[in-house]
């Protein structure tokens, strides 16, 4: 048994879902999960596939071919096709804070993430020992002003030789370079709080205390060059009051941030998120 999923988006016109379903069930394909969406502002149509294939000599590559010389010039169409049974190879990212850390390593050790993660890396030693308790590498790159393009290189060497999809910025308190995210376009997942740009700097959940916020949130999103403005993947929310502390704010934004990026990795090595333009289409 195989298993593909195609994301699909093309200029939106009649007749797409009942062509692209023909020529699966002519390959013999069981299709178990179609969701479909149209932008009505952009006229664009977008569409995610699961299908199965059972039968012998089914080959995922002549698919793709077969499917590339029906589709994607005459629909002017741009397409993923993915072997759903592959389980994406995760690099994980990290500072000091560890919130994020133990969440997605508890959520890989029980199975939840369907994931491999053969690789930490950090640009402090601190969270060593939580990769020693779920025996994962761990790589600690220094980084400072001066060293940061070296240290960049060391990174991305790290990378290709753990052959990693997926780089996710657990609480990494860097700013990476535009060259570092052209390497891996859509590629970045990172996670912050929801105050920015209001609350920018050090301590922000202090400046929102100060300011009588009511709700407090967090945002995971694909990292571009513009510094947390890249397509938005994942949101979530909490109400505060007059009754909470500072440390209720960081306490219940800490849970936010864990459950907001766990959600966007999910989405994403599911492959439920389709990126168009700076915005995606999140498929259930």
């Amino acid at each position: 048994m195989q298993k593909i999923t195609l994301l699909i988006n093309c200029p939106d016109r009649k007749g797409i879902v009942t062509t692209i379903t023909q020529f699966i069930l002519e390959r013999q394909g069981n299709i178990v999960y179609l969701d479909q969406h149209v932008d009505r502002q952009e006229s664009i149509f977008f569409m995610r596939v699961e299908s199965e294939f059972d039968q012998e000599g089914f080959s995922i590559a002549d698919f793709e071919m077969q499917f590339i010389a029906q589709f994607v010039d005459d629909y002017q169409l741009t397409y993923q096709l993915f072997d759903a049974y592959y389980k994406p190879r995760l690099a994980l990212f990290v500072s000091k804070y560890d919130h994020c850390l133990y969440d997605l390593l508890g959520r890989y050790a029980s199975g939840e993430l369907p994931v491999e993660i053969p690789l930490i890396i950090s640009n402090h030693p601190d969270l060593e020992i939580v990769a020693k308790r779920f025996e994962i590498p761990f790589k600690h790159i220094a980084v400072t002003k001066a060293t940061k393009a070296e240290a960049e290189a060391e990174q991305i060497a790290a990378i290709k030789e753990h052959k990693i999809d997926l780089i996710v910025l657990a609480r990494y308190m860097q700013i990476i370079s535009d060259d570092f995210v052209a390497q891996f376009k859509n590629k970045i997942i990172n996670i912050h709080h929801s105050f920015l740009p209001a609350f920018i700097g050090a301590k922000p959940y202090h400046a929102a205390f100060e300011r009588g916020v009511k709700i407090i949130g967090a945002t995971s999103h694909y990292v571009t060059a513009d510094l947390d403005e890249g397509p938005i993947i994942e949101q979530e929310i909490v109400r505060v009051s007059h009754v909470h502390s500072v440390q209720d704010f960081i306490l219940k934004g800490r849970d936010l941030e864990k459950i907001v990026l766990a959600r966007a990795i999910k989405a994403h090595v599911e492959h439920k998120v389709l990126v168009f333009g700076n915005k995606t289409v999140i498929f259930s």
